[in-house]
């Protein structure tokens, strides 16, 4: 099996959807259960053998480090790395080539939540892709990036595409497994129409260009937590067992 003890997390967005709660906060350091989001996160990751965390900031980052600085995590090594134009996933995650050198490793986004079982899916998958995505079934993926798969194998990808217009039920879950060729593909993207450098567009060349992009999917927990609403449903899912 695949040796993975890296991982990337995206923690750069100010979650403006969130309204007046992230005006102090970037969203990844909103408060599940007394401790941010991300801290929950890490804590899933470092059950599943990860032990150096780059986290990728942006937006109010200097709360993050401090954070951590004073409430460090049980076994993992943070790095951090500041994005200092919001452009874009593609070119925050760009970012994270020196940390992950020539090594295997997860990247996630700091507002994801899912059972830490998908992160040992993923690195199992790793021995028989270059790439491999989760994905979730959704009535309409038109919130997210929709992908079309053909046995083991993902065909195609379209990022926000129009709603009820897609012919998938499958969702970009946004938890991914790469290798080291990622970041020859994101040197090579353009900017979206969103006017930004997207990381589905770098997924999507690999595809194109032949590479193995595999997918596990998301059959437990999975929350993009993207709005108030999306708040109490993440602090049930982090919270402590009977």
């Amino acid at each position: 099996m695949v040796d993975v003890t890296k991982a990337v997390i995206l923690a750069a967005g100010r979650g403006t959807r969130m309204g007046s709660l992230t005006e102090d906060l970037p969203k990844p350091m909103l408060p599940l259960q007394g401790k941010p989001m991300l801290a929950h996160q890490i804590e899933r990751l470092e059950e599943e053998g990860i032990n150096e965390i780059l986290l990728v900031t942006g937006y109010k980052g200097n709360l993050v480090k401090k954070h951590f600085e004073c409430h460090p995590p049980t076994q993992a090594r943070l790095h951090y790395c500041h994005q200092k134009n919001p452009d874009g996933t593609g070119s925050a995650a760009r970012l994270a080539q020196g940390f992950t050198g020539s090594d295997d490793f997860i990247l996630t986004f700091g507002d994801i939540l899912v059972d830490k079982a998908v992160y040992r899916l993923l690195i199992e998958a790793m021995e028989h892709f270059d790439v491999v995505l989760s994905i979730k079934r959704v009535s309409d993926p038109y919130q997210g990036a929709a992908v079309y798969i053909a046995g083991e194998r993902v065909t195609h990808i379209i990022e926000k595409p129009q709603r009820g217009q897609s012919k998938t039920e499958w969702v970009n879950a946004g938890v991914y497994g790469f290798r080291r060729d990622l970041f020859d593909e994101l040197k090579r993207i353009t900017v979206s129409p969103r006017g930004e450098y997207e990381l589905t567009d770098a997924v999507s060349s690999m595809v194109t260009n032949g590479k193995r992009v595999g997918y596990v999917t998301i059959e437990g927990f999975w929350k993009d937590v993207g709005r108030p609403e999306d708040i109490s449903i993440a602090s049930h899912f982090v919270a402590p067992g009977p």
